[in-house]
């Protein structure tokens, strides 16, 4: 994990009503997110009242269009999602690439449109399984990062690596696959975009849940979780949250000690 607070992401991707935003009272009420950030992106529904509702957790959206006051049905802008109240948006999720067609042009304009609006960007990255197999991980994903992102980087853009075959699957990569994955990205950004991109957040995303979180946020290089199905409820997410609040304390002590034994030396 880099030296920042974590940073955990819950996509309730089709699921959430009204009733559901009880969860978001929960998880505020027991107070491990004040040591992480923590942000929630319920179903475009539910943005308005979540961000109501909310008193510390942010709220994303799951998606957005690129364009902006163009007649587009059944859309919606970067633009309304940060009216409604989101501050956050999630782009290029395998579903919406695998799913509706996604290409990583439209990745990297919705990214950009987005920003101009005042939303901190996701951007996602992974490979399928077949590209795992082959051995071509490596291409994919970096294929997809270079094409997706935008030409400027800023503080307000996160990547979040999940490989497609481990979403909703149950699967996890090995740690090494994960902290090898990582540190690949890490390398690309800071080709891309020089001292900038040694700061910007990657999460890891796939079947993380309060099992493995502890796990995945000591691997080297990751900077917080993109949870699914694990952030439907506060008794699945808060294990999550509770993790990285653990990890975040491990790391300001060794901080500390480190800035003790230099002083006393």
């Amino acid at each position: 994990m880099t030296g920042g607070s974590p940073l955990i992401v819950g996509n309730w991707k089709m699921n959430g009503t009204q009733s559901t935003l009880s969860e978001l009272d929960a998880i505020e009420a027991e107070g491990a997110h004040r040591r992480v950030k923590v942000v929630i992106c319920p179903p475009a529904t539910l943005i308005a009242t979540a961000a109501a509702v909310a008193k510390e957790i942010e709220i994303g959206a799951q998606d957005c269009h690129a364009g902006n006051g163009v007649a587009f049905t059944g859309k919606l802008s970067p633009a309304m999602l940060f009216d409604a109240g989101a501050r956050w948006v999630i782009v290029g999720h395998s579903e919406c690439r695998a799913c509706a067609g996604e290409t990583d042009d439209t990745v990297r304009e919705k990214a950009e449109r987005a920003l101009e609006a005042g939303l901190a960007v996701i951007v996602c990255v992974g490979e399928p399984k077949e590209a795992r197999d082959r051995g071509r991980e490596n291409a994919v994903v970096l294929s997809q990062l270079t094409a997706s992102i935008p030409t400027l980087a800023g503080a307000a853009l996160t990547i979040a690596y999940e490989p497609i075959w481990a979403i909703g699957t149950g699967m996890t990569p090995t740690s090494t696959q994960i902290e090898h994955m990582h540190a690949l990205i890490r390398r690309a950004l800071i080709d891309l975009y020089g001292a900038a991109g040694q700061s910007l957040p990657i999460l890891y995303g796939g079947s993380a849940n309060g099992s493995n979180a502890a796990q995945l946020l000591s691997i080297a290089g990751v900077g917080g979780l993109l949870v699914g199905g694990a952030s439907l409820s506060a008794e699945s997410f808060l294990p999550i949250v509770q993790a990285a609040a653990a990890r975040r304390e491990q790391q300001l002590c060794s901080v500390t000690s480190r800035r003790i034994k230099n002083e006393i030396n």
